[in-house]
Formats: C-alpha cells, sequence, structure tokens
C-alpha cells in the first residue's frame, strides 16, 4: 500500500469524532469531564457537529430522545465516567421503555485502572445491561470505529432503542490508524422485517370471521412511521381504532372511528372497546399493564393477533392466536393489501356501540373549580389556540393524561414518558424536541413537580437560542400522587404539598434563566398569556398556570383491578349494558 494510502493515525477522541462525522451526526448532547475529556478537544473543532451544553446529565440523556423522536434519527448524549455515566441511566432507561434510538457515549477510566476503585469508576455497562439493546467497553483505539458503526445500526434497526459505548481514558488518548468498516458484522443481529405471508393470510381470516373487531395501535406504529398505512387499512376495513398513550396522533381524533386512548385513565370507549371486542388486531403494541388493568380480566372474549418487530414481545403477557414477527408499516401494507375488497362482515352494531359510549362520557371542561382554574380547560386552551401542527411534550402524572387526551396531536408530534413515568422528562425532551426540528413550535406541558426536576435546562435553552414554551400546571402538589392519597389513603396527604404557591416564583425563576416568565389565574388570562407566548421567538417562555389542587384524572382503572371496574368519578361507573350492541 502506497504512503498516500495508509490510513490516518489517530488518537482514540479524534477516531470517535471522525466516526460520528461518517454517521451524519449533527448534534450531541452533553457534560464533559475527566475521563471523556480527550474527546471534547476534537469535538469542540468539529465543523460538522454541534455540541450543546447541558446542565444535567439527565436532561442530556432525555434531550436526546427528544431530539431522536422530532428528527427521525439517533440521538446522541456523551458524559464523563463515574457520576455522569450514572446520571444517564434514567434517560437511557427510559428510551429502553420507549424504544427511542439513543447512543450514549461515556468516558470511562483508565483500562489499567477498570475493577480498582479509581476516582470516578462505574461499572456502567454492568449498570445499564438490563435498560440497552447493546454495549461496548472500548478499551483499543482501533476498536472506536466499528463499535460506532455498529452502535448506531443496533440503535436504528430492528425495534429501536438505547446503546451504550463506554470508551476508556487511555483508548481515547491512544493512537491507531483509523479504518472505517465497510459493513457491520453482527452476525447474531439479524431483525426480521418482511411479516410471513402465511401469518398475513390468517390474521385476514380471523378478522373476516369477527364481529366485534378492534385496532389496538401501539408506539410501534409511531416509530414505524406508518400512520398514512394505518389509515388505509381503517378506510379499508371500517374497523374501530384504539390509540395508546405512546401512539397518541398517529390516528386522527377527529375520525368516527377512532374511540380514543385506553388504559388505567382511558376513555370508556376505549376501554370498553377492548373488553367487549372478540378480536384485538394489536399492532407495535406490548399489553402493557396500564392497558390491561387485571391481566386475567383484559378482553376475556377477543382472540388476539399481534404484529410486532420484536418477537419477545408476543405473547409475553396476552397469548396470540395469530402472531406476526415484522416491521408494522410493513405488516399493515399487506394486511390492507389482502383485506382490500374482500368480503367482510356488517360492523355497523359494534361501531354504534362504541359511538355512543364515545359520545356519551365525555369529559367536563369547566373554566374553573371554586373560582380556581381547572387544569383540564388550560391544557385544551393551549391545543385550541397553538394548533395541531405543534411538537407537544410532557410530564408525568395528571397533566400527561389530559395532554394527551385533549391536545390536538399529529403523528410523531407526542413526547411523554410512557413505560417509566419519568418526572423530569418534559423540559429536556422539548429543548431536544426543538433542535431535532427546529422550524416546529414546541410546547412542553408539565406539572410544578416535575418542573422543579429538570428545569435548568432552560438556561441551556437561553443560551442556544432555543425558543420552547413551557405551560406548568402548578397544583401545589405531586397531583397523580394526590389522587392516590384521596382515593385510597383516606385523604391522609403524606409528602405530597410541594407548597408551590409560595415558593418558587415560577416566572422569576423563568426569568433569572433568561426566558419570559408569565403567569395566568383566571380564564381570561389564560388566552392572553398563550397568545403571549406564541408571539414570543427570541427566548424560551415558562407560563405558570395557578390551578385547583383536587382536580381529578377521570376516569381511572385502580391499579390492579379489571378494566370492568372503570370509574368515571369517585362513585360512579358507567353503564356498559346501556348501550346495546
Amino acid at each position: 500500500m502506497a504512503d498516500d494510502d495508509s490510513p490516518k493515525l489517530l488518537t482514540g477522541a479524534e477516531a470517535l469524532v471522525e466516526s460520528l462525522e461518517r454517521i451524519g451526526v449533527e448534534v450531541v448532547f452533553g457534560i464533559p469531564g475527566g475521563a471523556i475529556l480527550p474527546a471534547y478537544d476534537p469535538l469542540g473543532q468539529s465543523k460538522l457537529i454541534r455540541h450543546i451544553l447541558c446542565r444535567h446529565e439527565q436532561g442530556a440523556a432525555h434531550a436526546a430522545e427528544g431530539y431522536a423522536m422530532t428528527s427521525g434519527r439517533v440521538g446522541v448524549c456523551m458524559a464523563t465516567s463515574g457520576p455522569g455515566a450514572t446520571n444517564l441511566v434514567t434517560g437511557i432507561g427510559d428510551a429502553y421503555m420507549d424504544s427511542v434510538p439513543i447512543v450514549a457515549i461515556t468516558g470511562q477510566v483508565a483500562s489499567t485502572s477498570i475493577g480498582t476503585d479509581a476516582f470516578q469508576e462505574a461499572d456502567i455497562r454492568g449498570i445499564t445491561m438490563p435498560i440497552t439493546k447493546h454495549s461496548f467497553l472500548i478499551t483499543r483505539p482501533e476498536d472506536i470505529p466499528p463499535a460506532i458503526k455498529a452502535a448506531f445500526h443496533i440503535a436504528a434497526t430492528g425495534r429501536p432503542g438505547p446503546v451504550l459505548v463506554d470508551l476508556a481514558k487511555d483508548a481515547l488518548v491512544n493512537k491507531a490508524p483509523f479504518v472505517w468498516p465497510a459493513q457491520v458484522e453482527l452476525p447474531g443481529y439479524r431483525p426480521t422485517v418482511k411479516p410471513h405471508s402465511k401469518q398475513i393470510r390468517e390474521a385476514a381470516k380471523l378478522i373476516a370471521d369477527s364481529s366485534r373487531p378492534v385496532f389496538y395501535v401501539g408506539g410501534g406504529v409511531v416509530k414505524a412511521r406508518a400512520h398514512e398505512e394505518l389509515e388505509d387499512l381503517v378506510k379499508a376495513t371500517g374497523i374501530p381504532v384504539v390509540t395508546t398513550l405512546m401512539a397518541r396522533g398517529v390516528y386522527p381524533d377527529r375520525e368516527p372511528l377512532h374511540v380514543g386512548m385506553p388504559g388505567m385513565h382511558g376513555t370508556v370507549a376505549a376501554v370498553g372497546a377492548l373488553q367487549k371486542a372478540d378480536l384485538l388486531i394489536a399492532l407495535g403494541t406490548r399489553f402493557d399493564d396500564r392497558v390491561t388493568g387485571k391481566l386475567s380480566t383484559f378482553a376475556p372474549n377477543a382472540k388476539v393477533i399481534h404484529a410486532d418487530i420484536d418477537p419477545a414481545e408476543i405473547s409475553k403477557n396476552r397469548l396470540a392466536d395469530v402472531p406476526i414477527v415484522g416491521d408494522v408499516r410493513e405488516v399493515i401494507a399487506e394486511l390492507t393489501e389482502v383485506l382490500r375488497g374482500s368480503d367482510l362482515p356488517d360492523y355497523a352494531p359494534w361501531v354504534r356501540y362504541l359511538s355512543n359510549l364515545k359520545a356519551k362520557y365525555q369529559p367536563d371542561l369547566q373554566p374553573t373549580n371554586e373560582g380556581i382554574l381547572s387544569p383540564q380547560y388550560v391544557i385544551k386552551r393551549i391545543g385550541e389556540l397553538v394548533g395541531p401542527d405543534a411538537i407537544y411534550a410532557s410530564g408525568v402524572g395528571q397533566h400527561q393524561m389530559w395532554a394527551a387526551h385533549m391536545l390536538p396531536l399529529k403523528p410523531g408530534h407526542w413526547l411523554n414518558s410512557g413505560g417509566s413515568g419519568t418526572m423530569g422528562y418534559c423540559v429536556p425532551a422539548a429543548m431536544g424536541g426543538k433542535v431535532g426540528n427546529p422550524d416546529a413550535v414546541v410546547w412542553g406541558i408539565d406539572g410544578d413537580g416535575c418542573f422543579q426536576m429538570t428545569n435548568q435546562e432552560l438556561v441551556t435553552c437561553t443560551l442556544n437560542d432555543i425558543p420552547i414554551k413551557i405551560a406548568v400546571i402548578n397544583n401545589e402538589s405531586l397531583g397523580m400522587v394526590r389522587q392516590w392519597q384521596t382515593l385510597f389513603y383516606g385523604s391522609r396527604y403524606s409528602a405530597t404539598n410541594l407548597h408551590s404557591s409560595r415558593v418558587p416564583n415560577f416566572p422569576m425563576l423563568a426569568e433569572a434563566m433568561g426566558a419570559l416568565g408569565l403567569r395566568a389565574e383566571t380564564p381570561e388570562e389564560v388566552d392572553e398569556v398563550i397568545k403571549t407566548a406564541m408571539a414570543t421567538n427570541d427566548r424560551p417562555v415558562v407560563i405558570e398556570f395557578v390551578c385547583h389542587k383536587d382536580a381529578m384524572v377521570w376516569p381511572m382503572v385502580a391499579a390492579g383491578t379489571s378494566n370492568d371496574d372503570i370509574k368515571i368519578a369517585r362513585d360512579m361507573a358507567p353503564d356498559w349494558e346501556d348501550e346495546t350492541l
């Protein structure tokens, strides 16, 4: 080989940045520290990669999630060894539960010190083993390019998820020839993308034999970007649809066949659809406990078609009569092709039954309760004034449930923590979402409890010109926990009163971080501050909405109980039999 064709001799740190550039990484969210510091020298000189310096590593991980969700690319976060790496764990776990493709790059102590309890040493690979798709510990610089290429491939293919690359400090400092692999060599990793045609035909047969089928649609349909295919399938069959918390927006709420979100805080019509169905067509969903309630009583008379790209999910919680492994976009397209024009039963009585439930059990959206703002009204008005083109992020708790039901969501425009229920997700995820889609308006719906966990990332937004808008629903408490204490603990409120009416002063806190701080306490002020926020695009905006502390999320299925026991108010249950099939 001629000298001018020889591989470049690079440090591991230079090889890392070169690899990230070749993969096409545009943004890294992170915080430097001793073990990862060698990587920050070439990263700071890169003309292709923007580094956003976060205020906490958890924020960096959630920002990478938000970026991935809105950009359709793999999100990247970076931290140093020890506490830097462990601070990423919550975000990595969140991404694992919700199938979000991120690559977490961490520094590690020198390879000769691993296992000696060296300063800022933590076995981050061992710590994250249960919550990553795969992980790498790199101790040689020549291993960095193939590891980076493999990490991004694993994160983005099959069922998406987080991958960890842990880099020993000597691997970053030492030099080796840079060789970019022509292809990824992962003999044991072959995700099944194309579904088996026999299973598609069996599914079509079950559908043709059913009288009360329902499409049970999960977040996998969002990840597969299969919303158009789903609309075609529903149009071809006339079968009702429920969309889980992670799938909100993937099928339009305005469509008559959409009966809402199922689950613990789902609509009566959606919960009823699953309980009364004789066939569940489960697409990209995992039968999690928040949807099923007491599993043994879930959809007791239904057969199950279960399509998912992850074979481990099929029949994990509910036995599938027809299992289909494959990319759900291809599954839906092939199923539509088989069913289009076929002689299907008349589902009109079933659709009418669910439509009647949907019309009968509508939420109460009174502007105030005892003269204090209703949080449901606030969130509804945000959706009405901001519109469906915005990207919406939420924290976790009551406001998350109201937002899921009341915002006008589009496919891929809904960022929230579903599987992990991570408080503190909203602000950094909204930040990452705005970076991933800078032309979009991005609103976060947060609670006063969630907001106080990660609001420091507003400083990051201010300094990096990321003008997100955060609505803080201030009910002075950990609202969802308070609701449980009201209902199940005799109104004994232990450790849920945040005293947020006294401290902090949210508008002043926002101003201290360079954001515009606003407050609303009346219905008239609600519209005024939302319009002011929409007109402000030169800095972040935080609006405190002072709301009633005892507003509750209804309907509700108490944890561990049957969906048949759904309540529409504290002592009120819907009359399932009031509408006849």
